[in-house]
Order: structure tokens, then C-alpha cells, then sequence
């Protein structure tokens, strides 16, 4: 498993999709949790550090 450095503006791309059918999310905020943004919808949700290292499938610095 690779070991990421997440920083703000980056792209994630997670293991499961939100409902609107997108698994790519825009960090937002770092720290002991994240703020991420659905690229496909806009909604934005924080979760745990944790999880989103545990679901990371790839990601993209932002340019």
C-alpha cells in the first residue's frame, strides 16, 4: 500500500462511489479529519483521517 501525502487542492479517489456515481473527491480541508467535495455533485462531507487513507485507491496533485 502506498504511504500518500494529502494536501489541499489534491484529488482522491476512493474504493466505494457516493450515490451520485462519482468516487473522485476534492480535498478541502487536512488534518485528524478531512473535508472532501464530490467532483461529480459538489457535496461535501468530513470524515476521519483514518478512513480515507484505509479507501485512498489513487492520487492526483493538483496542478
Amino acid at each position: 500500500m502506498a504511504a500518500y501525502t494529502y494536501e489541499v487542492g489534491d484529488t482522491v479517489t476512493l474504493k466505494k462511489q457516493h450515490p451520485c456515481g462519482s468516487k473522485e473527491w476534492e480535498i478541502l480541508r487536512v488534518g485528524a479529519d478531512f473535508r472532501l467535495k464530490c467532483k461529480g455533485c459538489g457535496h461535501q462531507i468530513m470524515i476521519a483521517r483514518r478512513l480515507v487513507e484505509k479507501n485512498t485507491r489513487d492520487l492526483r496533485k493538483k496542478a
